[in-house]
């Protein structure tokens, strides 16, 4: 069955017919199912003729050999939604998929048993195997070769950037043709010598990610594929956001004139985002900047043209000057562009009292061994896990080190809060406990912070990862207490502290938490994701189908400054901004760890 897209003499051919490839990137992962529609349809009202998602193989399968594809995951609903609209797709499914996305997508507890990731690895690969049997009868069915809309499949996501396993690529490529994907196949690769001749494969077009320097680009994939299509497979037009950093904006003018160089050159194209969304629950990402973790913020709002909670941006208004043409339309001929939904007006309500935060992270049994487990150890992939241990003090003050610590720890002894510790790969971290001259009650709660998503920690492992010390004994005798926060429900929420607001019907709105502190937020038992007053995001975005009328319950927990109320706004904070700029055409920085969007 031959592909409907291919290519000929460096140019798309849809059918046969002459075609540009206009994408805009969407994630259905970050996006609530009830706003599939509205937010397809304001990507296509943008201009675009395509949508482009990955596939989060630890969003559906979270507990090995549980794969879901309802609801939120429903993929399948997903791209159909997009074709009815008259939108391609293509589908990028990984398995690994970066993203900003934990753990790049991969689950944890396939990296709790392999060393060597995105590799010819024989655990990895035969996870990957059973992964593809179930994810690709759900696309192969899609393919526009059946009557639906997807045209086009990525093999792996930028793996020049990561490894030179080339025989692995050869692998996961054939793993997607024997599965049934007829459609076009390619990778994706910074335009550089090293990553595209790492990340290419043989039968396979290239493509390139970039967010500026079109030209060089274009010269460096012509020279290692003459002939082929000019395809920027990620136009980043925008960036994401660490939390403790600014937020990072880019001009309208900035992005404009790169995509219009990437038009005017001939070339296709996905912006990277069309639209954000949000990284709801406890699914950001993180990086690493060679010393500390680099925890990606709840939003991904990534000043796409299209914003998170999907109201539209003078990115929007340029684009489509820009696109229209680029498909011989002209602007007023583009799909219309849905109205805006309402919004809550700003209220606040009292946060009531709840229990003190060690006895809601340690309900229930404990498990004890005489070293720390890690998260993975006990069979969870994020939220908080409780360390706590008897420890004998001299009369004089000691030190109290956390080896391998990913990534907090909140210190209390005898119950009363002792400080914080912060993981430092280049030196353990460190308090100093004072001179009591009898035992004490050491507990430690440890708060995982995000999965690097992007370089060579993939895959690395939370909580404890070596032994606790007094000056230079270690301490034996752990009762561990894990609360995975992204799965609590209802009864789970009972006694944190929450506020109740009363709205009339259904609406957008942005939450706030005003006071220092790392907080965790529900909305009607829904975790919006992590709030943290360092910022620079303020507010979490609430969708409108989280709502109810009448009486809703915002539930926060506080792992340092209890708060005393709860905001509700009609508008986002994204904290104070900065331009982004791109230093590097790959988007890595110097120390050659990731900061790459992609």
């Amino acid at each position: 069955m031959s592909p409907t897209m291919t290519w000929h003499d460096g140019e798309f051919l849809k059918r046969g017919v002459p075609h540009r490839i206009l994408s805009g990137s969407i994630h259905y992962f970050r996006i609530h199912p009830d706003q599939w529609e509205d937010r397809l349809r304001r990507v296509a009202a943008t201009g675009f003729n395509t949508v482009d998602t990955y596939v989060a193989w630890n969003f559906h399968e979270q507990d090995e050999g549980s794969p879901d594809f309802t609801g939120p995951r429903d993929l399948a609903r997903f791209i159909t939604l997009a074709g009815d609209l008259g939108l391609d797709v293509i589908v990028r499914p990984g398995p690994y998929i970066c993203a900003e996305w934990t753990n790049g997508g991969l689950p944890s507890w396939l990296t709790a048993r392999t060393r060597a990731p995105r590799s010819s690895d024989p655990v990895y690969q035969d996870a990957v195997s059973r992964w593809f049997d179930v994810l690709l009868p759900h696309l192969v069915p899609l393919q526009a070769a059946h009557g639906g809309p997807v045209v086009a499949v990525q093999v792996e996501n930028e793996y020049g950037s990561y490894g030179d396993d080339a025989a692995h690529l050869r692998w996961l490529r054939q793993g997607l043709l024997d599965r049934g994907i007829t459609e076009l196949l390619y990778t994706a690769d910074g335009p550089t010598e090293v990553m595209l001749d790492a990340g290419m494969v043989d039968g396979t077009l290239a493509s390139a990610t970039f967010g500026s320097r079109a030209d060089e680009a274009r010269s460096m994939l012509a020279s290692r594929r003459p002939g082929e299509p000019f395809l920027c497979a990620e136009f980043w037009n925008g960036w994401f956001d660490h939390w403790g950093e600014n937020h990072h904006v880019r001009s309208p003018e900035s992005a404009a004139a790169t995509l219009r160089e990437i038009v005017d050159l001939g070339g296709s194209v996905s912006v990277y985002m069309a639209h954000g969304g949000t990284n709801f629950g406890l699914w950001a990402g993180a990086n690493h900047d060679g010393r500390r973790i680099q925890p990606t913020v709840t939003s991904y709002d990534s000043d796409a043209p299209i914003g998170e909670d999907g109201r539209v941006t003078e990115k929007f208004r340029v684009y489509r000057d820009i696109l229209a043409p680029a498909t011989g339309r002209t602007v007023d001929a583009l799909p219309t562009l849905p109205p805006t939904g309402p919004r809550h007006a700003f209220t606040s309500a009292p946060l009531s009292g709840g229990s003190d935060l060690l006895s809601l992270v340690t309900r229930g049994p404990a498990t004890r061994t005489a070293a720390p487990l890690s998260f993975e150890e006990h069979g969870i992939d994020t939220g908080l896990v409780t360390y706590r241990s008897s420890v004998t003090l001299p009369s004089h003050d000691v030190h109290l080190t956390v080896r391998g610590l990913h990534d907090r720890a909140y210190a209390f002894l005898d119950g009363r809060t002792l400080g914080l510790l912060e993981r430092d790969d280049a030196e353990p971290a460190v308090l100093t406990l004072p001179g009591l001259g009898r035992v004490a009650d050491l507990t430690l709660v440890v708060e995982a912070l995000g999965r690097v998503n992007y370089g060579p920690l993939l895959g690395e492992h939370k909580g404890i990862l070596g032994g606790v010390q007094v000056d230079r004994r270690l301490v034996h005798g752990w009762d561990h207490h894990p609360a995975a926060l992204d799965r609590w429900d209802s009864p789970d929420l009972n006694g944190i502290p929450h506020a109740d607001i009363d709205v009339e019907a259904p609406a957008d709105g942005w939450l706030a938490v005003p006071g220092d502190g790392d907080r965790f937020v529900w909305l009607n038992g829904t975790l919006l994701g992590r709030l943290w007053s360092r910022g620079p995001q303020r507010r979490l975005y609430a969708p409108a189908p989280l709502w109810r009328p009448g009486t809703n319950q915002v539930s926060v927990l506080d792992l340092t400054h209890p708060a005393t109320h709860v905001e509700l706004h009609p508008d986002p904070d994204f904290g104070p901004s900065e331009e982004y700029i791109e230093t590097l055409p790959t988007g890595v920085d110097d120390a050659g760890e990731g900061t790459a969007l992609d």
